[in-house]
């Protein structure tokens, strides 16, 4: 029997230019740059991590930024359709009016009693900012206390910074499979279902603690730009990762062995409906090389990478850290 995971830990998506990314998750949505590194698999290419304003777990949205291969996604079946955000239900007037004013397209719908704002980034990731009712709140463990730091310096007022996850929807061919790693594996349970739509919450429920399924009849997706790489559940530290290893095998799946990503150890699955998972730990976190007031602030490497910092550098595209407008 595998630990119990309390919910989502970051999602990892495909950019295209990490200027215009940067610019977009920090300057429109104001979330932290929390770290800019890069691709331990592939070092010649950014890593740039969005969260907080300590980079909490379950607040971080991350990137690799494509420029060279330049290849575009495309969305089917195996892929995230949307990550979603909480705010505060007195915030959507607030959000609604910033991302329209930043000619960002958005679409309101109400969905298992949320008011939902949906929209995509600039290279077409699928966004939303879920308020969920009174009625809602006062039956949801999560409540509408945040998840999240506060940024002091966030273009955005405190009182309407994005609160952590609230979900992913994730698009299969064929729903059971994945359900089945759900429940089974991951120890999430059925909450509610509308409109071809499940929606399954982690046992122990809070923030992040929610995965929607929806089926797709359009195929498999393709990954590149405007695609999400993997979703990362939370892990409470290390040693758990060998039980979720077993549980994982004893569900016919195939996990990693636990990698070493510097501010967490990671192991990865792929469900069978094409979504690459992550089991991530909560620690050791951002501050481990860099000091909390400098997060995000230049390129840091891991040690193994350092002697070979001048050439990675040549390699990356320009980027110049995020620009928030003087408007804001």
């Amino acid at each position: 029997m595998a630990p119990e995971t309390p919910g989502l830990h970051h999602v990892t998506a495909i950019a295209g230019d990490p200027q215009r990314n940067a610019d977009f998750y920090v300057g429109t949505l104001g979330l932290r740059l929390v770290k800019q590194t890069v691709n331990h698999d592939d070092p010649g290419t950014y890593h740039l991590y969005f969260g907080d304003g300590e980079g909490t777990p379950g607040t971080n949205i991350t990137f690799f930024p494509w420029t060279d291969e330049g290849r575009p996604g495309q969305f089917g079946a195996g892929q995230t359709q949307a990550t979603a955000y909480r705010i505060p239900q007195g915030s959507v007037d607030y959000w609604r009016d910033r991302l329209e004013s930043r000619n960002v397209a958005v679409d309101v719908e109400n969905r298992f009693g949320e008011t939902v704002l949906q929209f995509e980034d600039p290279d077409g990731i699928g966004l939303e900012l879920v308020a969920a009712s009174e009625a809602q709140r006062a039956s949801d463990t999560a409540s509408d206390e945040p998840n999240a730091t506060p940024w002091a310096d966030s273009p955005v007022p405190a009182e309407h910074q994005l609160r952590g996850f609230h979900a992913v929807t994730l698009a299969v061919d064929s729903i059971e499979p994945t359900v089945a790693v759900l429940t089974d594996v991951l120890g999430y349970d059925l909450e509610d279902e509308t409109d071809g739509r499940r929606r399954y919450r982690s046992a122990t429920g809070g923030p992040g603690s929610i995965v929607d399924l929806v089926e797709t009849d359009v195929g498999r997706g393709r990954m590149g730009v405007g695609t999400v790489h993997h979703v990362a559940f939370t892990v409470e530290d290390v040693e758990e990762q060998a039980e979720w290893r077993e549980a994982f095998a004893d569900h016919g799946l195939s996990p990693t062995e636990v990698i070493d990503r510097k501010y967490f150890q990671s192991i990865y699955v792929r469900e069978p409906g094409g979504v690459l998972f992550e089991m991530a730990t909560t620690g050791p976190g951002f501050a481990v090389d860099e000091d909390p007031a400098e997060l995000g602030s230049e390129l840091v490497l891991p040690e193994r990478l350092e002697d070979e910092r001048e050439r990675i550098e040549a390699q990356l595209p320009p980027f110049d850290g995020p620009t928030v407008g003087a408007s804001d």
